[in-house]
């Protein structure tokens, strides 16, 4: 092979290896996130690493490279590379089922170890593929004059590859063909760039490395034969299964009727729908609460709803059963989320044509819409995290401006038995638009809906509201506003005010779980 030629294709190699080396890092946090969510710490851990492991690799690429200054040492390296690529994501699924039950079964121990883990697991091939940019710098190089065009042409051809592999993933293969597979995609292009490049310096020895291949092909039927998550018990039957550039979309279907919607392996229930029931005794059934800590309101005056975090209907459902005809927008910014719930939630126009549903941002679109609204409840829960741009002094002005005279805002916050930190805090930022803040603990959850009104209120509205005359004949708000009552609590602000500018939201969840998971005498709730 002419040394022009070689070189040429060198520049590819470190083009190719480039790309997988940021789609690694992009399907890696990814494959985390489905447990352990995506918050800054977690994509700080992956990125912190996955830089940690390309230094390593760039010093032992260039060590390899003064002592074996040759292609077919370079292309071994490769095949290696890409063979654990693909072995690593199969190897890290059982690992991610295991986390998944740790979650559930809140074992601290085994939440860490699972994350760990996974990280260490991805640090061979990640290493390996670190390697490329320094060893191929020295093949390529062969006249120090050029020696400085020739590295930057290399720095520069890997970043583009790197720039592709950041998006390729996220926008294209993962919403198609789902994470594991994208893994196998890149790893299957690494591995015939380098047979390729060893077949053009070895010749038939290169086919000794065809074995890896087969052990990838054999290994993938193997562990991915099942479904992603099991159903719940043999009571349940998964009726859908998908991947969005979000979540890793799941519906289970009970014998009852009754179908549940999950996202990525966590535990939370986001949506819930059966033929003949509205309520759940769920969290979403609180919201309907909200307007009653006004004075004297009736059912009558609540005429529209917004929903920010609307994933599969059942908050909307919830308040088009117990006010028919209201209107109402909901705001989901998974698309693939707001398909399941027009095919398997009846999210539709058959049954919610008063339902107008936005994909995109919930804080983008609330500044693009110029309706007001009686209510407007948020619900944007990943458990156990909050989007931190919607717990902000600035966020809920902007709510405020989008609210009728006498329109609340309700929001969905989670705490532990003792821990209620993030309450208390969002408790104190509400408290910097609104004149009155009212909670309710969510029976047997880790929940609280926290109410603002744009009026000044007190907690004996609601419970004057909830036996008013004429009540009974609206069943649902009736039995609502009185468990409401029941589960009233005392909203009580912190110190700690999140503005856009400083809110420490993931930081304070990560204190609130890590405390729950070491406290071994908190009597969990179910």
């Amino acid at each position: 092979m002419n040394p022009t030629a070689s070189n040429r294709y060198l520049y590819f190699v470190v083009f190719v290896s480039g790309m997988c080396a940021l789609a690694i890092e992009m399907s890696a946090s990814r494959l985390l996130g489905n447990v352990f969510g995506t918050s800054n710490l977690v994509w700080a851990v992956v990125i912190g690493l996955i830089l940690l492991y390309l230094s390593v690799g760039h010093y032992l690429g260039g060590w390899l490279a003064d002592r074996s200054p040759k292609h077919a040492t370079l292309y071994a390296v490769l095949l290696w590379a890409a063979f654990l690529s693909a072995v690593v994501p199969l190897a890290a699924r059982p690992v991610v089922r295991l986390a998944s039950q740790a979650v559930a079964n809140l074992d601290a121990g085994l939440v860490v170890g699972a994350f760990v883990s996974i990280l260490i697991l991805f640090s061979i091939p990640v290493t390996l593929l670190g390697t490329v940019t320094p060893f191929a710098i020295r093949l390529a190089v062969t006249d120090v004059a050029s020696a400085g065009t020739v590295s930057g042409r290399i720095d520069a051809i890997g970043t583009v590859g790197s720039l592709i592999g950041t998006f390729l993933p996220v926008f294209i293969l993962t919403p198609l063909i789902g994470t594991t597979r994208t893994f196998l995609v890149f790893a299957g292009l690494l591995f015939v760039v380098g047979f390729v490049g060893l077949w053009q310096h070895t010749g038939k020895r290169s086919l000794l490395h065809l074995w890896m291949p087969a052990v990838v092909t054999l290994l993938a039927l193997f562990v991915m034969g099942g479904r992603g998550r099991a159903a719940l018990s043999d009571e349940f039957t998964i009726i859908y299964e998908g991947e969005s550039p979000y979540n890793y979309i799941q519906v289970q279907e009970h014998t009852g009727g009754t179908r549940y919607l999950f996202l990525n392996e966590g535990q939370g229930i986001h949506s819930q729908w059966h033929p003949e029931r509205i309520i759940y005794n769920r969290t979403w059934s609180y919201f309907l609460i909200a307007p009653y800590f006004n004075a004297a309101h009736t059912p009558d005056e609540v005429d529209s709803l917004l929903v920010i975090g609307s994933a599969a209907g059942t908050i909307p459902r919830q308040h088009n059963a117990a006010y028919p005809g209201i209107r109402m927008s909901g705001v989901e910014i998974d698309p693939q989320i707001v398909q399941v719930g027009a095919d398997y939630f009846q999210m539709n126009d058959e049954y919610m044509p008063n339902l107008t549903t936005h994909v995109q941002d919930g804080r983008y679109v609330l500044n693009q819409l110029d309706e007001q609204y009686d209510v407007i409840a948020i619900d944007a829960y990943r458990p156990p995290y909050i989007p931190w741009h919607l717990t902000t002094v600035e966020f809920f002005q902007e709510v405020d401006a989008h609210l009728t005279d006498e329109g609340v805002v309700a929001i969905n916050v989670g705490r532990t038995q003792t821990d209620r930190r993030l309450v208390d805090a969002l408790t104190a930022t509400l408290g910097q638009v609104y004149p009155s803040v009212h909670a309710v603990d969510v029976p047997n959850t880790f929940n609280t809906i926290l109410v603002a009104t744009r009026q000044p209120t007190t907690a004996d509205n609601l419970r004057q509201n909830a036996t008013q005359p004429g009540l009974e004949q609206h069943p649902i708000l009736q039995n609502m506003l009185t468990a409401g009552v029941q589960y009233l609590v005392p909203a009580t602000p912190s110190d700690l005010v999140f503005t856009d500018d400083h809110a420490p939201v993931e930081w304070l969840v990560d204190s609130i779980v890590l405390n729950f998971l070491l406290n071994d005498d908190i009597d969990v709730l179910r």
